[in-house]
C-alpha cells in the first residue's frame, strides 16, 4: 500500500512537473500600452508580428514642413490600397488643417487627424500594443503618431470574396436564390435586408486565442427569449479554444446533448430562412467565414421543413411534408423491415411475392443480414466517394457505380435482386430529408441488427429507444419534440396551415410579442375593390 501511495505521488509530482513546463507563457505585449516613441513602440510591433512580407509598415512625415512622423500598419491582401491611399495618406500629406497647432498644443493634432482629415466612416482609438495588432489582423489599418500615447484604427478591409450566389446545399423552384458567403459582414446585411426592425439586435463576441475569429449573435428584441439568449452567450463566452475555423466548431462546442446522434441546432445557408427563425423568436449566430448560420433552439420537425413550403399553397406542401415524414420512416427501416419478414416472420409476406423472393435469392451464399450489410456499406461508400470526388466526376461515379456494382452483384450471385431494390428505395428516400442523413445512418444500422436479432421484436424495441431518446433531448431548455406533442403548436408541423390562419409565434420558442398578425380572417374580396367594380359593370 505504501509502495502503491508513493508511486502515485512521484506520477502526480512528475506530472504537474511537466505541465508548469509545458505552460506556455502568455504574451506581455497585449496590454503594454503605447510609449509616444514611434520607434521603439514599431520595433516592439515588428518583434511580436515577424517579419513576414506581408505585413507592411510604413513610415512618413506629415504636418507643417512635415514635421512630424508618423507610420501606418496593414497587412497586404486584407486592405484596400486605395482606400489608404486616397482617404489616409494623401489628406494627412497634403492637408493644411494641422499648420495652426504648434508642439505645445500637439495633443489636439490626432484629434484633428480624426475628425477633419482621414476620410473614413469607421475610426477608433485605441491604447495598447495588443488592440493595435488585433486591428491589424482583421483588416484595417493602423495610424501611430510621434508624440502620441494612442493610436487610430482606421477601416480599410479591402479583401477578396466571393459574390452573392444561390446556395448549393439548399436549391429552391421558388424562393430567394441567395445565399451567405464567407464574409462576415456580407451575410450580417443579407439578415439586415430581410429585418427592417430597430429592435433586431447584433452582439459579437471574438472567439479562439489564435484565430480570433468574430462571430455574431443575431435575435429580435422583444420576441426571442431572453432566458435563451443570455444561455447563448455564456456558452459562447466559455469556448476556450485555439480556433474556431467555421460554425461547426461552435455547434460542438454548445450543443445541449452532445452524445446524441440527433442535430440539435439549426443551420442554413440561406438568409430567407435564417431572418424567418429570428422572427419565429429563435436566436442566430453568424461566424466569419462559413457560409452557415446557425439557429437555436431547434425543433425536430424543423427538418422535414423547407423554405418552399412557404411560398407555395399549403395543401401540396402539407402533402410534401407527409411524404419527407414518410422517406425518412422508409430510409431509417426499410432493410430492417426486409431482414425481418423474410428472416422471421414470411407469413406476413404474400405468397406470390414470397416465392418470388426466395427464387431471387435461391443462388445467394449469405443470409440477409449479411446482404443487408454488403449493400449499405456498398451505398455509404459511393455517396461518400460522390461527394468527394470532382461534382462532374462524382456524378458519374454514383451513377454508374451503382448501376455496375447492382447488376454485377445480382448477376453474381453474391445478393439478391429484391435486396438492390430495397437498399436503392432507402438511398433515395435517405436524400429526402438531408438535414437528419447523418443520424438516418446510423439508426439504419442499429435497427438492422436488432431485426436480424430478435426480428419484429427487435424492432419495436428500436422504435421505443427512439422515441424514449427524442423525448428526452432538449435545445436550449426547450423539448426536442415540443411542436409534435401539443395540439396547439400543430399549425406548422405534420402539415402547414395557411399564413393567414398562424397568427401566432411558436410559444414553446417566443417570448414577449407572439403575435404574427392581429385576426384569422382568411383573405376575400372587399367592398370597393376596383376587381368587384370591373365584375359589376361587365354583368
Amino acid at each position: 500500500m505504501y509502495t502503491f501511495l508513493s508511486k502515485k505521488l512521484r506520477y502526480m509530482l512528475r506530472q504537474k512537473e511537466d505541465d508548469s513546463q509545458n505552460k506556455k507563457p502568455q504574451p506581455d505585449y497585449k496590454e503594454k500600452l503605447i510609449s509616444g516613441n514611434l520607434t521603439a513602440d514599431l520595433e516592439l510591433i515588428r518583434k511580436v508580428m515577424g517579419t513576414s512580407s506581408d505585413i507592411k509598415i510604413h513610415e512618413f512625415k506629415y504636418g507643417e514642413n512635415s514635421s512630424q512622423k508618423g507610420a501606418l500598419l496593414f497587412i497586404d491582401g486584407l486592405v484596400s490600397n486605395d482606400i489608404i491611399t486616397q482617404s489616409i495618406l494623401k489628406p494627412l500629406i497634403l492637408s493644411r488643417n494641422l499648420n495652426d497647432y504648434q508642439i505645445g498644443e500637439m495633443k489636439k493634432t490626432l484629434d484633428i487627424v480624426k475628425q477633419t482629415v482621414i476620410c473614413s466612416g469607421d475610426i477608433v482609438e485605441r491604447h495598447t500594443i495588443g488592440e493595435l495588432i488585433e486591428g491589424c489582423l482583421s483588416g484595417d489599418t493602423v495610424f501611430l503618431s510621434e508624440g502620441f500615447d494612442k493610436a487610430l484604427i482606421i477601416s480599410t478591409k479591402g479583401w477578396e470574396k466571393r459574390e452573392v450566389s444561390e446556395p448549393q446545399t439548399e436549391p429552391v423552384v421558388r424562393g430567394p436564390r441567395e445565399g451567405f458567403t464567407e464574409n462576415f459582414r456580407t451575410n450580417t446585411a443579407l439578415i439586415r435586408r430581410r429585418i427592417k426592425s430597430p429592435h433586431l439586435r447584433m452582439d459579437h463576441f471574438t472567439i479562439g486565442e489564435k484565430t480570433e475569429t468574430n462571430v455574431c449573435v443575431v435575435y429580435l428584441e422583444g420576441v426571442a427569449n431572453p432566458d435563451i439568449v443570455e444561455t447563448v452567450k455564456v456558452r459562447l463566452k466559455t469556448i476556450k479554444t485555439d480556433s474556431i475555423i467555421d460554425s461547426g466548431y461552435i455547434e460542438q462546442y454548445i450543443e445541449d446533448h452532445p452524445y446524441s446522434i440527433f442535430q440539435t441546432i439549426g443551420y442554413s445557408e440561406k438568409p430567407d430562412v435564417i431572418s424567418a427563425r429570428i422572427l419565429e423568436g429563435r436566436i442566430a449566430v453568424i461566424t466569419d467565414g462559413s457560409p452557415f448560420a446557425l439557429t437555436m433552439p431547434m425543433l425536430f420537425v424543423e427538418s422535414f421543413q423547407t423554405a418552399e413550403d412557404y411560398y407555395t399553397k399549403p395543401y401540396f406542401a402539407s402533402i410534401t411534408r407527409f411524404m419527407r415524414f414518410l422517406a425518412f420512416l422508409i430510409t431509417v427501416s426499410a432493410p430492417a423491415i426486409f431482414v425481418a419478414l423474410t428472416v422471421y416472420h414470411q407469413e406476413f409476406i404474400p405468397t406470390t411475392l414470397l416465392l418470388t423472393i426466395a427464387a431471387a435469392r435461391e443462388g445467394t451464399p449469405f443470409p440477409a443480414f449479411i446482404e443487408a450489410l454488403i449493400m449499405v456499406f456498398a451505398f455509404e461508400i459511393l455517396r461518400e466517394a460522390g461527394l468527394r470526388l470532382p461534382r462532374p466526376v462524382g456524378q458519374a461515379i454514383s451513377i454508374v457505380g451503382a448501376l455496375v456494382m447492382g447488376e454485377a452483384a445480382v448477376s453474381a450471385g453474391i445478393v439478391g435482386a429484391p435486396m438492390v431494390i430495397t437498399i436503392a428505395l432507402t438511398a433515395v428516400a435517405g436524400f429526402v430529408v438531408p438535414d437528419q442523413n447523418d443520424a438516418a445512418s446510423i439508426l439504419r444500422l442499429i435497427l438492422l441488427i436488432l431485426a436480424a436479432t430478435l426480428g419484429a421484436y427487435g424492432l419495436s424495441l428500436g422504435f421505443l429507444g427512439i422515441l424514449i431518446h427524442l423525448a428526452s433531448l432538449k435545445s436550449f431548455g426547450v423539448p426536442y419534440n415540443s411542436s409534435l406533442a401539443f395540439l396547439k403548436n400543430m399549425q406548422d408541423s405534420y402539415i402547414r396551415m395557411p399564413l393567414w390562419a398562424m397568427t401566432k409565434r411558436p410559444e414553446s420558442i417566443a417570448k414577449g410579442d407572439i403575435k404574427r398578425k392581429q385576426y384569422n380572417v382568411p383573405p376575400s374580396p372587399r367592398a370597393g375593390d376596383k376587381a368587384d367594380t370591373l365584375e359589376g359593370n361587365q354583368t
